[in-house]
């Protein structure tokens, strides 16, 4: 589908070679109504109030979820109902344009973030939603982003130049029971996957904590320090207002975001060589174990092994092991491995938890003798790779099922999926109605702008809302 359109009934006509009785319009066009939701910086968990949805709310497969939810005390109307439409307008780039149908019998609050659509009674509110978030999925609202700072949105009068197609609404009917049917099986699908995902992640940590557990029936261990080991220290960030530091750098300078792979292989970001001598910024030699002290989400405690020289900021402790203890690196970065989780609640501090030095340097590591170590690591690798193997599957399946999906939808919009009956009513029908209120409201509201001019003793418009297509389009 084309991703405007005018709405013309000869552009709707002849767009894309639609089935009979189906028309593509604008969102503006079919009479949709718009409404953002509302800021509120007093969220509580507790259940007091009323849910308050934010994007997170919707999930990648355009399914309302409130087990995540937030409370928030508000008397206003601002709600979605059973039946309506939810489309995130702001957001990163690529969640931009997620959409869900509102299956909540309780009215719920929605952030500004967020945007309720109702459309006219000939447009079924789960058609369009299907639809929206399908035309998310296939990249259509990175086209007319407005991009931030930090984030990107969407703005009202894009949305509603936004053109869908529609069928005849008991067509439409039709194929959202039919996508019903077929999408739940793919979820389920889906979800097996992910329990299965789930599975193997289990495995894999069970067998790293088993295989570095001192057993008391196997002699010969002994336990030293991290810092007993190596020279511990942590990098920098050199001052930021100083472009000499920063422009046309060639020196790697590593952040901890890179560490949540077994091995940091490049870099994202560079400084220059007058911010490595002027500076506390260390270098590094490849061989140096880098572990994260502190980060966003799960990254404080991931550990990672340096395959180039590089820099570092002073959120990654880097580890050099001592020349006696260089046979051990293997074996140390398993065990930071395998204690991730103990590691972590190491950490002190408030609104961001961080490791310090000195803590990273009290971590102990149990030594078996080099002949175990190296049974041992084997073991791991070769289960390693079973479970890689079995990843591997798991990928090929979920792409095969996203392959799927989108194959359904694509039928779903282009009439291949449920059979045309020449019986129902064409959408054609709605359009026309819809064209003639909104011009009818329009002529309405400027005899009354004359009425007003023309005579002092005009009363005062009633205030009631006009109907949307006739008011002033204002951004999201």
């Amino acid at each position: 589908m084309g991703p405007r359109g005018s709405g013309s009934e000869g552009d709707v006509a002849d767009a894309g070679g639609l089935p009979a009785g189906w028309v593509r319009a604008t969102l503006g066009d079919l009479g949709v109504e718009v409404q953002p939701g509302f800021a509120s910086g007093k969220h509580n968990r507790d259940g007091e109030g009323v849910i308050h949805l934010r994007p997170m709310n919707i999930t990648r497969n355009g399914v309302l979820d409130t087990q995540d939810a937030r409370y928030v005390v508000d008397n206003s109307d601002r709600r979605v109902e059973l039946g309506d439409v939810l489309f995130n307008n702001t957001n990163s780039p690529a969640l931009v344009g997620k959409t869900a149908w509102v299956d909540s019998a309780e009215p719920l609050a929605y952030s500004n973030h967020m945007t309720r659509l109702r459309g006219p009674e000939g447009l079924d509110g789960k058609f369009l939603a299907i639809q929206l978030h399908h035309m998310w999925a296939t990249g259509y609202f990175k086209s007319i982003l407005n991009n931030h700072v930090n984030q990107a949105s969407v703005s009202r009068k894009a949305l509603l130049d936004t053109a869908i197609v529609v069928p005849p609404l008991a067509e439409q009917h039709r194929i959202v029971i039919k996508l019903d049917e077929q999408l739940a099986n793919i979820e389920t699908g889906e979800v097996s996957l992910a329990h299965a995902r789930a599975r193997i992640v289990d495995f894999v940590t069970s067998l790293l904590a088993e295989a570095t557990k001192q057993s008391a029936a196997v002699p010969n261990w002994e336990t030293k320090t991290i810092g007993e080991m190596a020279t511990v220290s942590s990098g920098a960030t050199p001052l930021k207002g100083r472009s000499d530091y920063y422009d046309g750098g060639t020196v790697p300078w590593i952040t901890s975001s890179l560490l949540n792979t077994p091995f940091v292989d490049r870099a994202e970001k560079f400084i220059t060589e007058r911010a490595v001598a002027e500076t506390a910024v260390k270098e590094y030699p490849p061989g140096t174990l880098l572990l994260a002290m502190y980060g966003e989400g799960k990254t404080r405690g991931k550990c990672s092994e340096l395959r180039i020289h590089a820099t570092t900021n002073q959120a990654c402790a880097g580890i050099q092991l001592a020349a006696e203890y260089e046979c051990r690196k293997d074996w140390v970065k398993l065990v930071l491995e395998a204690r991730y989780e103990e590691n972590r609640a190491l950490a002190s501090g408030g609104v961001q938890p961080n490791l310090s030095l000195g803590l990273v340097k009290s971590i102990q590591v149990p030594l078996p003798p080099l002949t175990r170590q190296k049974e041992l690591l084997d073991q791991v690798a070769q289960r390693r790779a079973d479970a890689g193997k079995m990843f591997g599957v798991i990928e090929s399946v979920e792409i095969q099922a996203a392959e799927l999906r989108n194959t359904l939808l694509r039928a779903a919009f282009t009439g291949a999926l449920v059979p045309q009956d020449p019986d129902d009513e064409p959408a054609s029908v709605l359009l026309h109605q819809t064209r003639a209120e909104r011009t009818a409201v329009v002529k309405r509201t400027r005899r009354k702008r004359v009425s007003r001019t023309t005579s002092p003793t005009a009363p005062q418009a009633s205030g009631r809302p006009v109907p949307f297509g006739t008011q002033e389009a204002l951004p999201l």
